[in-house]
This record gives C-alpha cells, structure tokens and sequence, in this order.
C-alpha cells in the first residue's frame, strides 16, 4: 500500500454515457480504513463511480487513481492484480444459481489461488461462519431468503480478504431484522479485516451509521463530503432535502410541463 492518506482518488474526472454527463469534474477521495459512503438521489452515478474504480468503465477525462495507480492507464493484467484486492457486493447478490453456497463462495479463492481443497474448505467455512450461514453451506441459491443471499453474497466478497470492499446499494429491499443484520455485518467485517469500505447508498439512515467519511453527489459533482455530523449540519439547500426526505426544492418532484390547465383543456404546446 502507497504512503497516501486516501486509497481512492478521483480528480477532475468527466464521464459520459452516450450523450448524457455523469459526472463532470467530480473531484473526491476515499481515506485509507474508512467507510465511505457515496450518497445522492437516484440517478447521480454512484454505481458508475464504483465501476470506474474498478475499472469495468473507463472515465473521458481526469484521474482514477487506486493504491497510487492509474486504473485507467495500467494494462489488462495489472488490472486484474488490482481487482484481486477488492471486494464487490453487487446490488442484485449476483451468486450463480447452479452453484451451492459453498462453491459459490469457494470460487474466487479456487480462481484465484493454488490453495489445496482443505485449505479452501477451512476458509470457505470461516467466512460463512463470519456472516453467519455456516450451517448453510449445502443449500442451492433458489432455497435462500433474499437476506440470506445477500450475506452468502458478501461471504464470497470477502473471500481474499479484499483490501477494499465496495457495496452497490446492500440495503435496498432488506426487511427491517436483515437490514439491521447487514449494518452490523459491515462495520464488524470492516473493522475485522482492516479494509476501507465504500458504501453506494441512499439509505441515509443506516449510512451514517456506520460511516466515517461520506460523500453526496449532485450534478456530476460532489456536492459536500466529511464526517456524517458535517453532512447533518450543511445549510446548503440540496442537502437539507436529501437529508430530510423533501419532495419538493433544489431537485424537484415534478417533471418539467406545459402549464396544468392548458394541458388538460387539450391546448396545444
């Protein structure tokens, strides 16, 4: 690891899909064993920002820069290098459907590794045992409760020991006992394995929880970033509707129109 205090950083990056702007000189970091949370309503870039790290999308301008590399300038096997020392929790648990629990986490390590089959057994069970699913190694995907699957999934991220670990939105559609379970899951994990964590979310509750750095995105830009009390006191109007659940203000509820009466008495536009 770099001397650095930060482990990501993004400098001046522009980033375009088509002809939409993602971001336009978005400037952040991401400090070295913290949780990050990246935040913002639907529709900023936050999943794209975590592809862009790790080099699945690459930026049209400025710097992306991990452990002191270039991501988008280092060749396709220092990539993959790279990649072995992160960890993905995708948003959609993504385990494959004709694997057990077992082989679903035992495959990075089989990929990845030369270990013998006892060893990969021996951590296969610990990081089951870690979320909690140990007696569960056995079970199909199809016989999981979308809870369970998102911690077989996590199980299997952390299954090198990633340096950085990065979660695309864990909380989304999790009942209140599983949510509760993965807040716990992440800082635990976090704290146990010594990683920094970026967290995807517009969960703003459970994020700053168990956050120590937070950024909110807003028009390809970040909009403030620091400890989750600094986000709690911003007086800047964007944030307070984020924070507080506003439909209406800086980012508005309704969708640009022609004027209500005139449109419902079938006037032209």
């Amino acid at each position: 690891m770099s001397d650095s205090d930060s482990l990501v950083e993004i400098t001046d990056m522009t980033f375009r899909r088509d002809q939409r702007r993602i971001f336009s000189g978005l400037s952040l970091h991401i400090p070295k064993g913290k949780i990050t949370a990246i935040m913002g309503p639907s529709g900023t870039g936050k999943t794209t920002l975590l592809r862009l790290i790790g080099g699945q999308l690459r930026p049209d301008q400025g710097e992306v820069i991990v452990d002191g590399r270039s991501v988008p300038d280092i060749s396709r096997s220092e990539l993959f290098a790279l990649r072995k020392r992160m960890g993905m929790l995708f948003q959609s648990g993504a385990l494959f459907t004709e694997l057990s629990v077992f082989e679903n986490v035992a495959f990075p390590i089989r990929v990845h590794t030369d270990l013998p089959e006892d060893m990969i057994r021996d951590l296969v069970l610990i990081k089951l045992e870690s979320v909690g699913l140990r007696g569960a190694r056995d079970l199909m995907p199809s016989e999981l409760s979308g809870g369970m699957s998102r911690r077989v999934a996590l199980a299997r991220a952390i299954a090198l020991d990633p340096e950085l670990m990065m979660y695309d939105e864990p909380f989304v559609g999790q009942d209140p006992i599983t949510l509760g379970v993965l807040v716990t899951l992440i800082r635990q994990l976090h704290d146990a394995l010594n990683m920094t964590t970026v967290l995807v979310s517009h969960d703003i509750d459970e994020s700053m929880s168990i956050a120590d750095h937070i950024c909110v995105l807003s028009d390809g830009k970040v909009l403030i970033e620091g400890s989750p009390d600094d986000i709690r006191q911003s007086e800047l109007p964007e944030v307070r509707q984020f924070i507080r659940g506003l439909p209406d203000g800086p980012v508005p509820f309704r969708y640009p129109a022609n004027d209500f009466a005139s449109d419902m008495m079938g006037a032209e536009s």
